[in-house]
């Protein structure tokens, strides 16, 4: 089965719903997954039912949730109710910079420009203080900039730090100039791979929306779970042939796709029962190295994932005691 069809969806959310009944310290994150995954397939009233299932209780993100709902009601016809979701949330001034994202970016898909840019710079005015920015606020930033773009807006301090943010190839004018001229019909290969660039950068702006909430994670084990893990399933040194390589590899992989524009980046830490109870969850033997990036995106989705880059002045996600930019962050 094609994994962008609506029947697949429905599988994955029924995967996601059996998965939040076995681990219900993870529900909420495992819920408002399967909810996405029941609005790819066009079942928005069921998506709903879940977002409302969640607010029943008591949400560690009750304003991240609201504001998916606002989203998911405005696409089928419920304007009115969505609209007064929104200004619910923005009344209650949250701290997360992801609810405010989505308020936003509901707005613009219904051509509230000016609503969605009065809406991310309270964002900003509240959340970007002077020290370094978690992702979400970054990201909450360079989609204030985009909209602003549209807007044909002067840049602002808040422009301008989102353009020292910006770690693309491809400038953040650039990519938010509606007035670009598409290259993709010339027949003059230093355009068409400009053009390429460009496309990829936008790619990950995309890939935001796609996984959000639930970062990229990539696996990182503790050394004496590694050395666990190695002594029981050997079959695994291929993946993982000394522990210090499986440290550099962690740093070049996340490395490599913040460069290529994949954002929401994050790791989770491993562990050998976690994992052996994921495979036979899936019925596979955990000898299978296909199962690994299975392993770490179900941990992503229930919540697992710590954000990267951490902060320079933070401690290293690799556990060694160092600041980030004293260990794994240092050029």
């Amino acid at each position: 089965m094609r994994s962008d069809t609506p029947a697949a969806h429905i599988t994955e959310a029924e995967r996601l719903l059996r998965t939040a009944a076995q681990y219900p310290g993870d529900r909420e994150p495992l819920y408002l997954q399967a909810a996405a995954h029941r609005e790819l397939a066009g079942d928005r009233e069921a998506a709903t039912a879940l977002y409302d299932t969640l607010l029943s209780g008591e949400p560690a993100n009750p304003h991240l949730i609201r504001a998916l709902k606002a989203a998911n009601l405005w696409e089928y016809g419920h304007e009115a109710e969505a609209r007064a979701i929104i200004d619910g949330v923005r009344r209650a001034r949250p701290s997360d910079a992801t609810a405010w994202e989505t308020l936003a970016e509901t707005l613009e898909a219904h051509d509230e420009l000016e609503a969605a840019e009065s809406t991310l710079t309270e964002a900003a005015t509240l959340l970007a203080g002077p020290e370094d920015l978690p992702h979400a606020t970054q990201s909450l930033l360079t989609t204030r900039h985009r909209i602003r773009r549209m807007l044909a807006r002067d840049h602002d301090a808040w422009d301008d730090r989102a353009d020292r943010l910006h770690t693309g190839t491809v400038a953040l004018d650039e990519l938010h100039d509606p007035k670009r001229l598409w290259s993709l019909g010339s027949s003059d290969p230093a355009e068409l791979q400009a053009e390429i660039t460009r496309l990829r950068s936008e790619l990950g702006t995309y890939r935001t929306a796609l996984s959000r909430p639930f970062p990229v994670a990539v696996l990182h084990w503790p050394e004496r779970e590694l050395d666990e893990l190695l002594a029981a399933y050997p079959e695994l040194e291929a993946e993982y042939p000394t522990y210090r390589a499986h440290l550099t590899d962690i740093e070049a992989s996340l490395r490599e796709l913040s460069a290529a524009g994949t954002p929401n980046l994050g790791i989770v830490r491993a562990t050998v029962p976690s994992y052996e109870a994921f495979a036979a969850s899936e019925s596979t033997h955990p000898s299978h190295p296909d199962l690994l990036p299975q392993y770490a995106t179900t941990l992503a989705a229930r919540g697992r994932a710590t954000p990267w880059p951490p902060a320079q002045g933070a401690e290293c996600w690799c556990g060694s005691g160092r600041t980030y930019g004293e260990c794994h962050g240092a050029e």
